[in-house]
């Protein structure tokens, strides 16, 4: 019935296709003479369901490749999406992971630790290194982590002394330790960007340069030595029993490795003056090692990518699903012995 509060009439309608969880289905969009048809249900031009759209992100996000996603989506819901579609809804999730890269820092994190990886990119039609900065924390409440992600170009004192400067400008605050490798410039940079926190070597790291000047008939014993050196009760008996190993290896003609010992063990040492009950989750970095080969796990699967930008965004991405497991959800660590560390400490210096 024509009125005069009716602003315009349908003219048929088309079709168009629409995938859902349930599968593809056919909808029949009404036409209209002077307004294009819109519904609040609908969103015009959608060729996919929400839902779908998720989980086609989430899949990518949690390792799955995209030749990988075709077929899980064709055994699905008997459609195949192609490379295309899930580039373009990759788009979106790294609009979105932007933003929780960059996010603020909320809350103090007394443990930190940091690493770095290398992907392979493509450059001028040459395939280079690129390396990816990573740092996660323990904050007060126990809970760890994700801190920051960012492209250093090369795992030098600029790119950490760059990444350092971002996450401090983020709110990172807090930090009493900082767990990493020796790797070069980042030592200096912290003690630049946090010269209150304390740096502990990777013990795990630290054997490894030992071992890289021992013979392989000898490692085992060189083993049990360096591990009695972080048996000790407290930092001095240890440094003594360093002091002792060394002058072991020197007995065996293992110079090189006494010489490493002696230079780096000091450096192992650090995570004494916190309680003991965290001694075994901060004298190593492998809380991050273990997250990073989650992240080597998943670019094997691509091997080399297109840019600097696409290994950051896909490492970011596994970064973010890992964050939102039982990972980031369950405490990791009883922070009241810390507190209670701390107000012994005013309370003598008063």
């Amino acid at each position: 019935m024509h009125t005069e509060a009716r602003k315009d009439q349908r003219a048929g309608h088309y079709k168009r296709k629409l995938h859902t969880k349930a599968g593809q289905v056919e909808l029949k969009i009404p036409k209209l003479r002077m307004a294009k048809f819109e519904t609040a249900i609908i969103e015009r031009y959608k060729r996919r369901e929400s839902s779908v759209e998720e989980a086609l992100m989430e899949m990518y996000l949690a390792g799955v490749s995209v030749r990988r996603v075709e077929d899980i989506t064709e055994a699905l819901w008997g459609m195949k999406v192609n490379a295309g579609t899930v580039s373009d809804l990759n788009q979106k999730m790294y609009e979105r992971i932007d933003k929780w890269r960059n996010r603020s820092i909320e809350g103090q994190f007394p443990y930190v630790y940091l690493d770095g990886i290398c992907m392979k990119r493509s450059w001028g039609g040459e395939v280079r290194n690129v390396s990816i900065l990573v740092a996660i924390g323990v904050g007060t409440d126990g809970y760890r982590d994700i801190l920051g992600i960012v492209e250093g170009g090369k795992e030098d004192k600029e790119g950490w002394s760059g990444f350092l400067r971002s996450l401090k400008k983020r709110g990172l605050k807090g930090v009493k330790l900082v767990i990493s490798d020796k790797c070069l410039g980042l030592v200096e940079s912290i003690g630049e960007f946090f010269p209150e926190a304390l740096w502990q070597r990777c013990t795990v790291h630290f054997y490894r340069n030992v071992f890289s000047v021992v013979p392989n008939g000898k490692i085992k014993e060189v083993v049990t030595m360096l591990k009695a050196i972080h048996a000790q009760e407290d930092f001095e008996e240890a440094k003594n029993k360093a002091d002792a190993v060394a002058d072991k290896l020197d007995k065996m003609k293992l110079r090189s490795a006494a010489e490493k010992v002696r230079e780096g063990a000091v450096e192992t040492l650090n995570y004494y003056p916190f309680p003991p009950e965290h001694w075994r989750q901060i004298r190593t970095n492998n809380p991050l090692e273990r997250i990073m080969r989650e992240i080597r796990r998943r670019s094997r699967v691509v091997g080399c990518f297109p840019d600097g930008n696409s290994a950051l965004m896909l490492a970011a991405a596994r970064l973010r699903y890992i964050a939102g497991t039982k990972w980031g959800t369950r405490r990791y660590m009883n922070m009241e012995r810390l507190q209670e560390m701390k107000k012994e400490l005013l309370a003598q210096a008063v």
